[in-house]
């Protein structure tokens, strides 16, 4: 069951001038505005899972609706399109459409350069361009003609990202960089141009270093670990698989560890799981991973790759911090891509139920055992890939699933894209054809409000473009009286008000409420040693449970050089208050539930502590 290329096509040296230049002044009002607009640092749009669904710092409901933009995996190591078309535009018109998250798939022979202090160059970038054809100025160095490095090219793109309220996260799409990495099987067993052998504890390596480098950076909230492991059964060792071993090509094993090691750096990320492409199928008593097929009678049962969770039943993916940042993330295609049996019939969503989609992904969510991302779906608007296309589209609409389609590039030869082609002039900027049949169709799937029609975005305090929301706005303003399109269509009778807004300036915190700003100061004393007894709640050892205890353990977690222990901050959590701070299953060590509780009891959600 194989699924068909998604290739980049080929496109001419000359078209993939990737030009860089001094920036150029401009009269638009809203670009300025733009530039001088605050961004937001306060590193409180972290997520987390209770259940099937995904909640924000104040135990919110979000609504995760998205879209991939590919070309960090490629060996351009940068997004397509940067040599045709303006990155601010093409963010602009993400923002302004309602797309809150970007899946930026990535290798990990490109981050491997990052760590190693020797970034990969953009290779599409090329000396002889027009020198009049102005695009991407500020990837440029500052003496108007040297590029950036790839690695400043996403640290940017990130930027870029968080200015208009846009959320990502990354892909390992290969180990190796590669268009058409995406074919290989496994996360390790590639080498890069250098002649490195990307090792299981190489891949590990370098998403921690990654997640190092982000963990003060909300921007990026997640990574999903690597695309579409696949393979069959009868490749054996050469395909991924999940079970209970811990042999190398364990998919189960190999995510939980990798899980592990991005968590004790950043326990804030979310963590996307995808599935395999076979599983034993229990036909006979005997049969084992690598054996042979038989015509009839099939010891594996297979699907899409990185569709396939069977094996998570018995053998879920449970991280040493537990499963609050654990998201599945299944790949779903139609007929264009591959003619699976499951089509063969005038198919509904009960059979795809039926016959597909329960048992090997959407038990998942359905028996809320942990959120799902379908991590790509899409196709072409034509047949029964349309049909198919409507059928998913409105099982996830009613269902709380998160998404990401694939894709925004016009480059995806089995599935096309969002935009069908860009172009760059001085005079007007980017031009940005969209395949306007294709984005209606999708858009109905991005989380909006249900009358007015505004898009929501995941920053607590940027709006979503020029046509959205922030986070505060939507549970603020419109969710007990509109509501939004989650689950079909849902009000929040009773949302929880915004919390806060944390800042990292040393001693003083500033909290924003519905109502005015509340600045409080801190002052804490280290105790030679912890008191026996814990004061449940009061983290910063104040005498008083406030909202300052569950930012101080908040910012514990997140930024611990700083606010741990042994921090370098003056407010520092101390010994004692990290045993007042564990109020979520004392006795477990902070988490973000910790401070979860502590707002709660605040909210007078829970009548005492510990919860």
């Amino acid at each position: 069951m194989k699924k068909l290329l998604r290739t980049a096509a080929a496109i001419s040296a000359a078209a993939m001038a990737l030009s860089f230049s001094v920036p150029v002044v401009t009269e638009n009002p809203d670009t300025q505005l733009k530039a001088n607009a605050a961004v937001d640092d306060c590193n409180d749009d972290w997520l987390h899972a209770e259940g099937s669904r995904l909640y924000d710092m104040n135990g919110n409901e979000v609504w995760l609706t998205g879209a991939n933009w590919f070309g960090f995996n490629c060996s351009e190591n940068c997004p397509h399109y940067l040599w045709s078309a303006d990155a601010d535009d093409c963010l602009d018109e993400i923002a302004d459409r309602g797309i809150n998250v970007i899946r930026f798939p990535i290798s990990t022979e490109l981050i491997l350069s990052w760590m190693n202090g020797t970034p990969n160059k953009v290779s599409s970038f090329s000396a002889n361009a027009d020198p009049a054809y102005k695009i991407n100025a500020d990837f440029c160095e500052a003496d108007g003609k040297t590029p950036v490095d790839s690695m400043q090219v996403f640290d940017i793109m990130m930027r870029k990202c968080k200015e208009r309220g846009i959320k990502a996260f990354i892909d390992i799409h290969s180990p190796h960089t590669d268009n058409s990495g995406h074919n290989y099987n496994l996360w390790y067993g590639k080498e890069t141009a250098d002649g490195t052998m990307v090792t299981t504890e190489l891949w590990i390596e370098s998403l921690v270093w990654i997640a190092e480098k982000y963990k003060n950076d909300d921007t990026l909230i997640g990574y999903d670990l690597k695309n579409e492991p696949h393979g069959k059964g009868q490749e054996g060792v050469l395909a991924a698989k999940w079970d209970g071993s811990t042999d190398e090509n364990n998919w189960a094993y190999a995510a939980t560890k990798c899980a592990e090691a991005i968590l004790d750096v950043n326990p804030n990320a979310l963590i996307f799981i995808e599935g395999v492409e076979q599983s034993m199928s229990g036909a006979m008593e005997g049969d084992y991973w690598g054996m042979p097929d038989r015509r009839d009678n099939s010891p594996y049962i297979g699907a899409w790759w990185g569709g396939n969770f069977r094996g998570a039943r018995e053998y879920p993916i449970v991280p040493k911090q537990g499963t609050s940042q654990i998201v599945y993330s299944p790949h779903d295609y139609g007929p264009s891509v591959y003619a699976q049996t499951w089509f063969d019939k005038d198919f509904t969503e009960q059979t795809l139920l039926d016959d597909y989609w329960y048992e090997t992904w959407a038990w998942i969510n359905a028996e809320d055992v942990a959120p799902q991302l379908i991590g790509e779906w899409g196709g072409h608007m034509e047949g029964d890939n349309l049909k198919w296309m409507l059928l998913l589209r409105d099982y996830m609409i009613k269902n709380h699933i998160n998404h990401t389609f694939w894709c925004l590039n016009t480059n995806s030869g089995d599935t096309g894209g969002l935009w069908d082609s860009l172009g760059f002039t001085q005079s007007s900027g980017t031009t940005i054809d969209w395949n306007e049949e294709k984005y209606e169709m999708f858009e109905k799937s991005l989380w909006q409000t249900l009358s007015s029609g505004k898009y929501i975005g995941l920053d607590h305090q940027v709006a979503l473009g020029k046509n959205g929301i922030s986070l505060n706005d939507y549970y603020t303003n419109y969710a007990k009286t509109e509501g939004s399109n989650i689950d079909g269509g849902t009000k929040n009778p009773q949302p929880k008000p915004p919390v806060s807004t944390v800042t990292t300036k040393p001693i003083t915190t500033t909290t924003t409420t519905t109502s005015k700003p509340i600045t409080t100061t801190t002052t804490t004393t280290t105790p030679t040693e912890p008191n026996v007894e814990a004061d449940y709640g009061d983290a910063n050892c104040d005498g008083s449970v406030n909202l300052s205890d569950a930012i101080l353990v908040m910012q514990a977690i997140g930024n611990p050089d700083a606010y741990g222990v042994n921090g370098t901050d003056k407010s520092r959590i101390t010994k004692q208050g990290e045993i007042n701070g564990d109020v979520n299953d004392p006795g477990s060590g902070l988490t973000n539930s910790d401070s979860l509780s502590i707002q709660k009891y605040l909210l007078k959600l829970i009548s005492k502590l510990p919860e």
